[in-house]
């Protein structure tokens, strides 16, 4: 057996004997069948997941046929759940979005702008690249979508400075808009899929709806604190990358005057933006304003791509990836494995009675185990934030806080390339490999967790959320 054949054997094996333990130990107590059998499949596909020992897509659909194999899910249907939703589609439409911006040229032309702007610096720009991330939250809410637009920009930006996709600054520019830019999105209510799915179930929990101001005023310091110290961690690990040689001279570079395809895709992607940002006043659903570019993108005569272009550079993957996760994490809170699960890691906090600080950090711990196994965040979301702040309710704590701390703890993290949509497709793109971002996840966990404890509870306690309130 040659070593390649051998290497994808070794790590088959690993997979395939979490699954059978999993699967065929006894099934605990308060935990059904079905759970038992989803909680296998999950196993193994985070096992294959950290590992890529298959690609990354077709570890989503084998997961998705080993639901009906193993009885996880009592139909087909339940299967592909995931396929149903609307978060697939709406990735769809902003990849689509962000393909067109580039094939107009206004990614060269920004990419441009930006290396003028930073005077030939990779210091500079990757602090503008880190700022940008906040900053564009309030025209482009969507991580997933400024993502889409902005991997484009940098790999221009790259190509420019004729850094190789594997260079330490190629890695941290990609690792951080993989890793980090999802942060500047969660500040805000309307930001995404995170800060919507939890102020939902936070709100529902508690009683009291969220507004856009209390979400900014509770969220906003929190993630950008994340975000700073995040970009920090990023730029240490790649260092040796940004001493780049300042080559490039920046007086020569010109952009030439705006054609009409980057008009177009401004207007598209100002248009898209805004009707994300009103959804207050017509209530569309995020998908639909991404679909809605999708079509005006691919309208002959008028749009920018044709069908051949989507076929051939959109990067399929990314659908099954997402669509597949979504699929498992409802197939493991449907089963009822959720709630056990998160109850066994998070209730046996219950000898820490009279400690909140040590509660919280128990809480949070757990959290970040749930997080490590729960690839898809809304998944995350839906089964530990009720059991987290139940149980801190039952112990003294204020719900509230406990809610929004479990929050912060899992989504300041992406540990795989199947982490979210907001990163897959740049994680892919850059072909960043799993050791190295499940490496940063850890990180990146330690990060959340000591950020929480010394500025975020102090904060929230001057704005009149105390851990015991």
């Amino acid at each position: 057996m040659t070593s390649q054949p051998k290497a994808l054997f070794l790590k088959l094996v690993l997979p395939l004997a979490v699954f059978a333990a999993v699967l065929l130990m006894p099934t605990p107590e308060g935990l059904t069948v079905e759970g038992q059998r989803a909680l296998a499949v999950m196993a193994l596909a985070v096992v294959l997941w950290a590992t890529e020992a298959l690609p990354i897509a077709v570890t989503g659909i084998v997961g998705v046929v080993l639901l009906v194999l193993v009885n996880a899910v009592p139909d087909v249907e339940a299967a592909l759940f995931g396929f149903s939703q609307p978060v697939p589609y709406f990735l769809i439409g902003i990849l689509t979005l962000g393909l067109a911006v580039q094939r107009s040229g206004l990614a060269e032309r920004m990419a441009v702008y930006m290396i003028r702007l930073a005077g030939g610096s990779s210091r500079a720009l990757y602090g503008q690249m880190l700022f940008s991330f906040a900053a564009l939250t309030f025209a482009l809410p969507s991580a997933s979508t400024r993502g889409a637009i902005l991997v484009h920009v940098y790999e221009q930006v790259m190509t420019h400075w004729r850094v190789p996709q594997e260079a330490p600054l190629h890695k941290a520019i990609m690792m951080a808009m993989g890793a980090l830019n999802r942060l500047g999105s969660t500040a805000l209510l309307a930001g995404g899929i995170t800060p919507i799915v939890a102020s939902s179930l936070i709100g529902e929990l508690t009683g009291e709806g969220f507004s856009w101001t209390r979400w900014f005023v509770l969220m906003a310091l929190p993630f950008y604190s994340v975000l700073l110290v995040g970009g920090a961690v990023v730029y240490v690990a790649y260092r040796s990358g940004f001493r780049l040689e300042n080559v490039v001279d920046v007086s020569s570079m010109t952009t030439g005057p705006l054609r009409l395809p980057e008009i177009k895709a401004a207007l598209i992607a100002l248009g898209t933006a805004l009707l994300w940002f009103t959804d207050f006043a017509h209530g569309l659903a995020p998908t639909v304003p991404a679909l809605i570019a999708m079509a005006i993108i691919l309208l002959p005569g008028i749009g920018l791509l044709t069908w051949e272009d989507l076929e051939r550079d959109l990067g399929w993957s990314n659908f099954f990836v997402i669509a597949t996760s979504l699929s498992l994490a409802n197939a493991i809170i449907a089963s009822g494995a959720a709630a056990w699960f998160a109850d066994t890691m998070v209730g046996s906090v219950e000898g820490l009675r009279g400690s909140p600080t040590l509660v919280l950090l128990a809480i949070a711990g757990a959290s970040s185990v749930v997080r490590m196994l729960m690839p898809n965040i809304s998944g995350y979301l839906a089964f530990i934030i009720p059991v987290a702040m139940s149980t801190g309710a039952s112990l003294g704590l204020n719900p509230l806080v406990v809610g929004l701390a479990v929050v912060i703890v899992g989504d300041s993290v992406v540990f795989y390339p199947a982490g979210g949509a907001a990163s897959v497709f740049i994680f892919q793109r850059a072909n960043l490999r799993s050791p190295e971002i499940f490496r940063l996840g850890l990180i990146m966990t330690v990060v959340a967790i000591a950020v929480l404890f010394a500025i975020v509870l102090p904060y929230w306690r001057l704005v009149g959320e105390s851990l015991t309130g």
